[in-house]
């Protein structure tokens, strides 16, 4: 191959209009050597053939101002034309392509470090890869991982990541452009909450069923499109930088947990009868759905914990509920809702007073997922009080009943709660169950997952120890759990002695919450 050489040309023409170019003779100097004001320094280097076997035209490059420059650019293309094996004519081809195309992009040389990892890992060097085709090979080869896993990629991949950077190149990808994504993101929120005020009901129809993207969602988004790259740097070596590692953010701060106190209650109630005085007039007098009103109105935080005399008394409105045991597992025990749908009776010794969590019911949009527990720390073995114990025997003994009134239409799961007929239960129904249930023993919204978290702080405020307490949550650190829970009781700072039981069903000379009249007026 052709090492290419360097020359000047000017552009001058002669007395017929031609240009002179190289032929010029101001170019050298009277002794042959070159003139210093005269001309441009240029480079001319012969390419490897087009993939069609023809012979390509010389690659000319000028507009330098000095020879070491002209000479500097033609090394790097030495450079990269070095890099293919000459036993190999078709990547020989493909970096010449390469060498055109971004010349015609950019107006520079493609790097040469990047091309020889290209060459060295097998790749196509002039096939452009998008942010969208990259996500699609990156779930694609995540093959390993859990259902809600694999939905939660799949969601950020098609709500945001592809609509917003998927028709830019993988290797071009900046910062900026990442920034800008969540910008666009936080301005939609911006116009969800206009139109929601919006007087005009078409308008606040427009957004009946979009919710503003949280910045914890966006932490999440960001998640994912840093595990895609970080694949796309460290595995196939398609980019040398993962733009999402380094992309600042607001800070995300997990919520922590409040107690419904006597307080926080008079304030909620005062918002909740002005919220549906304000729904009864702007609906002209028709009914206002009270589980919509009890749900729409805003909380001191998103999540609250009842005190020990709410949970008691949610316990008693909801002891008639065929569901009453799985209620009462949570709020004692902590099992996160898919846990308590899952649980099986082989798992469970009664005589034993305990119970082994294995599995959990996932929901991932409506569908139900049966699957393994989030973490490994999750798959534990619970203890049981004594009248946890005699609640899920009674709730056996009515599984029995309702088994033999319906014959050979109940279907055989051997779920600990089913339907009535047997079958598994949808995680989205007990939830449902469960705010109708507070609504009507008069108590402030929670939602049931805040059960779990009112459990662990109740287990806190009757003196058990953190470690206990985290291995019964299944947490993975106790300091999880600690920095979690331990500013919710005041009890907890004083180490009450009482027990979790105790502290429900012992304690009879506490005061019971103040309900909420007006609920269902």
């Amino acid at each position: 191959m052709a090492e290419g050489r360097t020359f000047k040309r000017c552009s001058c023409r002669d007395k017929d209009g031609k240009t002179l170019g190289q032929r010029c003779p101001k170019l050298r100097r009277p002794g042959g050597g070159w003139s210093y004001r005269h001309g441009i320094w240029n480079y001319q280097i012969e390419l490897p053939p087009a993939p069609d076997g023809k012979r390509r035209g010389p690659l000319r490059r000028g507009g330098f101002d000095s020879q070491d420059a002209a000479e500097a650019e033609l090394g790097q293309v030495r450079d990269l034309l070095a890099l293919a094996d000459p036993r190999e004519p078709a990547t020989r081809t493909q970096i010449a392509d390469l060498i055109k195309r971004t010349l015609a992009e950019t107006d520079t040389l493609p790097n040469v470090e990047t091309v020889r990892r290209k060459v060295k890992t097998g790749q196509h060097l002039t096939q452009e890869i998008t942010v969208e085709q990259w996500l699609a090979e990156f779930l694609n080869r995540k093959r390993k991982i859990e259902e809600t896993t694999r939905r939660s990629y799949e969601g950020h991949i098609r709500l945001y990541l592809t609509p917003y950077l998927g028709r830019l190149r993988l290797e071009q990808l900046k910062v900026s452009d990442i920034a800008l994504m969540f910008e666009q993101i936080e301005e939609f929120n911006d116009t969800i909450a206009e139109r929601r005020t919006d007087p005009d009901p078409k308008v606040r129809e427009s957004v009946k069923y979009r919710r503003p993207i949280s910045i914890a969602t966006m932490h999440r988004i960001r998640a994912t499109l840093r595990h895609a790259l970080n694949m796309a740097m460290r595995q196939d070596r398609l980019i040398d930088f993962n733009p999402a590692a380094v992309l600042e953010m607001a800070a995300h701060t997990r919520p922590k947990p409040l107690v419904w106190t006597d307080d926080r209650v008079r304030a909620w109630q005062q918002d909740y009868r002005s919220y549906r005085e304000r729904e009864k007039q702007r609906r002209g007098g028709r009914r206002v759905d009270p589980i919509d009103a009890y749900t729409s109105v805003p909380r001191p935080s998103t999540v609250m914990v009842w005190t020990p005399a709410h949970t008691r008394r949610f316990l008693k409105e909801a002891k008639a509920h065929r569901l009453f045991a799985l209620y009462q597992l949570i709020a004692l025990r902590g099992l996160r809702r898919g846990e308590a749908c899952g649980l099986r009776w082989k798992e469970v010794d009664l005589d034993g007073h305990t119970l082994t969590v294995n599995w959990q019911l996932v929901q991932l949009a409506w569908e139900v997922h049966e699957g393994t527990p989030k973490t490994d720390a999750s798959v534990r073995t619970i203890a049981l009080d004594s009248d946890t114990a005699q609640v899920l025997r009674a709730h056996r003994q009515q599984q029995r009943q309702e088994r033999l009134a319906l014959g050979e239409a109940w279907t055989h799961t051997e779920f600990v709660f089913t339907q009535p007929d047997g079958s598994r239960l949808h995680p989205q129904h007990v939830s449902d169950q469960f705010l109708w249930l507070a609504y009507l023993a008069g108590l402030p919204p929670i939602r049931l997952h805040d059960l779990r978290h009112g459990a662990a702080s109740l287990m806190l405020a009757a003196g058990v120890e953190m470690k206990v307490v985290q291995e019964t949550l299944g947490h993975t650190s106790s300091a999880f759990t600690a920095d979690t829970y331990t500013s919710v009781y005041p009890q907890v700072a004083t180490a009450a002695a009482e027990k979790t039981a105790a502290l429900l069903f012992g304690a009879q000379d506490q005061a019971e919450p103040a309900q909420l009249i007006s609920l269902r007026s």
